[in-house]
């Protein structure tokens, strides 16, 4: 067998050459992503609704001695994401990463809850991946390649009381990210979902302001703690990487072990 030198190993983790789109990268979890693949060598796309939210973000990682462009969109409205994805193809590049991050939660007794936030959740949390994906798409698959991740969660593989629509969301997501594979791996395309525990985030600040809650969750996880948003970019940047290139149609939980124990 052919030993092979570290360099060649880790050339298999570049972004080097490649550029990332990654949705409601403004804040928490995907600017978190965006700078992780950053630093991985990508050229990031900073996506969020506020335009002046996207330049300072961008403007930020520049600071940092990134490469940083904005697409300004709503991920729920179709004809605007499409509109975007064939203006940052023709202004910025090619897209060869898409991380779709962009979610929203809500809470409530699943027996009152209320139509319009359902309806909400749906349009975000799963319309949004399916519109962008299908615009990037578009492209990735006449080129012949591509990297999609969909950000799924442990709530796509474990319920809890007051938010059931949104775990319903998740779910949805993880059997998308099959489906992506199903149509698209034979034309060069990889989907995986990455699927977060629970980190300190402003999506679940009320969690975190939580003395009773935290105290179950740091006993309920074997790790023992909250996450942190930096510690989910090693697998992001594994998706996103020649080092996954055979890995499609998978969801990478990274929770401290939460879903691997009763």
């Amino acid at each position: 067998m052919r030993r092979i030198k570290m360099d060649e190993t880790l050339k298999l983790f570049s972004l080097n050459g490649r550029r990332a789109l990654i949705t409601g990268s403004g804040r928490g979890i995907g600017l978190a992503l965006a700078r992780g693949l950053a630093g991985a060598g990508a050229a990031v796309v900073i996506n969020d609704r506020n335009e002046q939210k996207a330049l300072a973000v961008a403007a930020q990682l520049r600071e940092e001695g990134f490469i940083a462009d904005i697409a300004v969109f709503d991920v729920t409205k179709r004809d605007e994401v499409a509109a975007a994805i064939d203006d940052a193809e023709t202004r910025i590049g090619p897209i060869d990463i898409l991380v779709n991050n962009a979610g929203i939660q809500r809470r409530a007794p699943l027996e009152t809850f209320d139509g319009n936030d359902w309806n909400d959740l749906l349009q975000v949390n799963l319309d949004g991946p399916f519109h962008v994906s299908q615009a990037v798409a578009r492209h990735m698959l006449p080129r012949g390649r591509g990297k999609i991740i969909n950000i799924c969660s442990v709530q796509g593989e474990l319920a809890r009381p007051g938010i059931a629509p949104y775990a319903a969301t998740k779910g949805a997501i993880r059997m998308l990210t099959k489906s992506m594979c199903a149509e698209w791996a034979g034309r060069g395309i990889q989907t995986n979902a990455l699927a977060p525990g629970y980190f300190a985030t402003d999506l679940n600040q009320a969690l975190v302001d939580d003395p009773a809650f935290s105290d179950w969750l740091c006993k309920r996880t074997p790790a023992g703690r909250w996450g942190r948003v930096e510690e989910l970019t090693g697998a992001a940047v594994f998706l996103a990487s020649p080092a996954s290139d055979f890995v499609n149609g998978q969801t990478l939980f990274v929770d401290g072990g939460l879903t691997s124990v009763v």
